[in-house]
């Protein structure tokens, strides 16, 4: 095992310390884009369940309100109304009349329900009967064959003045069924009577924490992510700041939240998104408790004012007219971060903490990092020829968060790319500022979005970086119009990761975006995970982001690679993990061929002589998984045996390796 007659690189791995690395640095970016959370993460089956569906309907962010959408009714008739609705922010509501078979009313869900057989779902309905004194009933049918079916009980706790109540049950399905619709059903309703629905229900009653898909939550969970990055993204800038992310509409009861349509719902040529809302069932006490449930750092991200800078580009003003007074509109702006960590952090005393603990969370979410803006830059308005003044917007924020919470880790943005010139002219103004003032920002949010091959040739792009201000690579993915979620993304990003955890003393924090798409409603690629109706799959860039996340050790270990072979590289990087003692090698191999290594570790380690190793890698660069394949390429272990300090390790073609070395 010690003949290096053949190898095509050696790597010498010292016992001296490199940087220390965050343990948690692998996270997760979530923006509700491709249907990530309205018939994705959210568990919810019924679409447009409180009759709020906004329709865009022109490239200018105009939209309309549209109740009717996903309904039809089989028997009787329905109109929306708005003249006795559930509460001020759900002002939408069917109105059901009786015919001579009652009445049905009937929601297409997505691509139609899912169910399976045995399994329970939780079914329920905000009514009001009027003089109706027959069943509300619920069943999930296909083709007139019914697979579920009960009549929901009234929750006398919710019955209200006005004639509203909460109807519910918990049913299981008789037989396994895809594609089938919603029916919510007054049987004896007759043409004289009357019954006003709203916030129809269908939830699975396995949904992770009563609120998230199983399936794609268990996704989320095993890559161990550090943190979570929400809510966006663009979606938090809104197309226009009427549509901007407001998280106060997505806190409280459910049906009290006050539905939008969302930044990515678009009237494109060869596009149609116009339906897509928000109906903020995952709202900020969601995100916060997926982050618990995760096990990691909650990153929130909020608005300064400024629309989304790729399309309407519209900026509150910050000052009145004599330059020293905050505007309302602006103000309202920074009291949002405020009331966010009160939100978070507050005692159930305050306004925002008692909030939460009615929502059902007494103690804190200990909020430590706060995103401010998401990737906007300093520019002049095309028409106005304003400046959005970006920089004293965020100036703003710091001074006014760290008046009153100066633990709050600040994030702030570098632009949305690292090419341009206002990436340049945004990092002069950080190095200024942070020099004046340390706690001005915990790191600077930077985003890629490249060609495999910028991927592979800048794995030493944080090398030439300043060490005074950290590095959030919040958002990145690799993809050309040959490449998207195959094995090459993946190995191009395995083999860019090198840098960053060989920079770990300034990247703190990386997260590939966006997290999840829905198969026939994305509007953007590549993504992590795909889904449909019923299944779900991880990528190869699913599985780099694994392997990194739970193999990043504590310290790296400096380390020097030679190529025997004339233009080949080897991506590499190591580590020691203080807990278990091991050594951690990271190996990417781009080629086309299997390549051996030798490795060369310091004889100051005593090394044990066998060692764990996973492996991603395939026959060609642009294999994938899919739906009917999910795990064609994924991460695979195995166990190596006769480990020594010199040892020749081969690397299969097209592959990412990473081997645990444990130390006596």
């Amino acid at each position: 095992m010690n003949d290096k007659k053949n190898t095509s690189f050696e790597i010498e791995i010292s016992d001296e310390k490199g940087v220390d690395i965050n343990p948690k640095m692998i996270g997760l970016f979530f923006e509700d884009i491709n249907y990530a959370a309205d018939g994705g993460l959210y568990a919810e089956m019924i679409e447009n369940r409180s009759f709020e569906a906004m329709i865009t309907t022109d490239r200018s962010g105009g939209c309309e309100a549209h109740p009717e959408f996903a309904w039809t009714v089989s028997s009787g008739s329905a109109e929306y109304k708005t003249a006795s609705p559930l509460n001020e922010n759900n002002t939408h509501y069917a109105e059901i009349s009786g015919g001579t078979d009652g009445a049905v009313i009937i929601n297409k869900a997505y691509e139609g329900i899912v169910l399976e057989k045995g399994k329970k779902y939780k079914c329920s309905v905000w009514a009001k009967k009027n003089s109706y004194d027959g069943e509300i009933k619920f069943s999930v049918i296909k083709n007139d064959i019914v697979y579920l079916s009960g009549v929901l009980s009234k929750e006398a706790e919710t019955e209200r003045n006005d004639g509203w109540c909460r109807y519910s049950a918990e049913l299981s399905a008789e037989n396994s069924v895809r594609y089938a619709m919603a029916a919510v059903i007054m049987p004896t309703l007759k043409e004289n009577e009357t019954v006003c629905l709203d916030m129809v229900s269908l939830m699975p009653s396995d949904a992770v924490l009563g609120i998230f898909r199983r399936d794609l939550a268990e996704k989320l969970k095993a890559l161990k992510p550090g943190f979570l990055r929400f809510p966006g993204g663009c979606i938090i800038e809104g197309y226009n700041l009427e549509n901007r992310y407001k998280w106060k509409n997505s806190v409280g009861a459910v049906e009290e939240r006050k539905q939008d349509r969302s930044r990515w719902g678009i009237v494109k040529e060869g596009i149609g998104f116009e339906d897509y809302n928000q109906t903020f069932g995952i709202g900020f006490y969601e995100y916060f408790m997926l982050c618990e449930y995760l096990d990691c750092k909650a990153i929130p991200v909020l608005s300064v004012g400024l629309s989304c800078q790729y399309n309407t580009k519209e900026a509150v003003s910050i000052y009145c007219e004599d330059n020293k007074t905050y505007t309302k509109e602006f103000r309202e702006y920074i009291d949002d971060a405020l009331d966010l960590i009160e939100f978070a952090n507050g005692g159930t005393d305050t306004c925002f903490g008692a909030l939460r603990a009615k929502m059902g969370h007494k103690e804190p979410f200990n909020l430590e990092l706060l995103g401010i803006g998401n990737e906007q830059w300093e520019e002049n308005h095309p028409i106005t020829g304003k400046d959005n003044q970006w920089f004293e917007r965020y100036e703003i924020f710091e001074r006014e968060i760290h008046k009153i919470y100066p633990e709050i880790k600040l994030i702030s943005s570098a632009g949305p790319d690292v090419k341009s010139p206002k990436y340049g002219e945004a990092w002069r103004w950080l190095h200024i500022r942070t020099n004046e003032n340390q706690s001005f920002t915990y790191a600077v949010d930077e985003h890629y979005y490249n060609a495999p091959n910028w991927f592979f040739e800048n794995d030493t792009f944080y090398d030439r970086y300043s060490r005074k201000v950290k590095v959030f690579a919040g958002e990145y993915a690799s993809r050309d119009s040959e490449h998207s979620n195959d094995l090459w993304t993946a190995l191009s990003e395995a083999a860019f990761m090198t840098g960053l955890e060989r920079n770990a003393d300034i990247i703190c924090m990386a997260s590939y975006a966006p997290l999840l798409a829905r198969i026939n409603y994305n509007q953007w690629s590549p993504d992590m995970i795909w889904f449909d109706d019923k299944d779900s799959y991880a990528t190869p860039d699913y599985y780099v982001q694994k392997m990194y996340s739970e193999n990043m050790g504590d310290i790296t270990l400096k380390s020097k690679a030679k190529s025997n072979l004339c233009g080949e590289k080897c991506y590499h990087t190591a580590a020691y993990d203080k807990k278990s003692g091991d050594i951690i090698i990271k190996l990417i191999n781009k080629y086309d061929k299997a390549k051996a290594v030798m490795l060369n570790i310091s004889e100051t380690f005593s090394l044990d002589s066998k060692a764990k190793i996973g492996i991603l890698s395939g026959n060609s660069a642009c294999d994938k998984n899919s739906i009917d394949e999910p795990f064609n390429i994924c991460d695979r272990e195995f166990e190596i045996e006769n480990i020594s300090n010199s040892y020749i390790y081969t690397m299969p073609k097209l592959s990412f390796s990473v081997i645990r070395i444990h130390t006596k």
